[in-house]
C-alpha cells in the first residue's frame, strides 16, 4: 500500500475533491478515470494530456503499469514515474483502477463490499476509505499533529493539518 506520507494523503484528497466536482468521469478515458484523476493531481497535466500520453502505449492503466519502465522515456512512463515518486506503487495504481485492494475493501462498510470499478460513487468511496486509512497511520506517527480526518461517507474533504495545543513549535 502507498506510503502514509503527507504528499500521498494530500494527492488522494485533491483527487477526491476533483472527482466530486467533475461531470467528466469516464472509466474508459485514461485521463478521466480512477487513476487519471490522481495522475492529474500529481503531474499537473490535463486529462487530455494524460489520455494522449496513454494512447502512445497500449491498453488501460493496468496494462500500462505492467509495461512501465522508468528509463524508456515514453510519456506514460513519466506519468507513472511521478505517481511512484509521490509514494504510490504499481500495485496501488492497478488496484485503484479496479477498486480491488483487499486492505482498502476491508475498510469499507459491508454494504459497500460490491464496488463497481467504473462507477464514480464507488470510486469516491474507495478513495475516501484509502485516504482515511493512510491519515490514521500518518497521525499515529506524528505526535502533536492533528490532520483533519476524511470519513468514507463525507461529501467535503478538507486539506489541512495543525499542531495540537501544547505541542512544541
Amino acid at each position: 500500500m502507498a506510503k502514509a506520507e503527507l504528499s500521498v494523503i494530500l494527492a488522494l484528497r485533491e483527487a477526491v475533491s476533483r472527482l466530486e466536482a467533475s461531470d467528466n468521469y469516464q472509466w474508459g478515458h485514461m485521463g478521466h478515470c480512477n487513476c487519471g484523476f490522481l495522475a492529474q493531481v500529481v503531474t499537473g497535466k490535463t486529462a487530455a494530456d494524460i489520455h494522449a500520453a496513454a494512447m502512445l502505449g497500449h491498453g488501460d492503466w493496468s496494462e500500462q503499469l505492467i509495461d512501465f519502465c522508468p528509463i524508456a522515456g515514453f510519456p506514460m512512463n513519466w506519468i507513472i514515474g511521478e505517481l511512484i515518486e509521490t509514494g504510490f506503487n504499481q500495485d496501488d495504481l492497478a488496484h485503484l483502477e479496479r477498486l480491488s485492494d483487499p486492505c482498502v475493501l476491508r475498510l469499507l462498510p459491508s454494504e459497500w463490499s460490491n464496488l463497481h470499478h467504473n462507477r464514480k460513487e464507488d470510486v469516491l468511496s474507495y478513495l475516501r476509505a484509502w485516504t482515511m486509512h493512510l491519515e490514521e497511520i500518518w497521525v499515529s506517527r506524528q505526535p502533536g499533529i492533528e490532520l483533519a480526518a476524511v470519513n468514507a461517507g463525507e461529501a467535503a474533504v478538507e486539506i489541512e493539518y495543525s499542531l495540537s495545543a501544547g505541542s512544541p513549535g
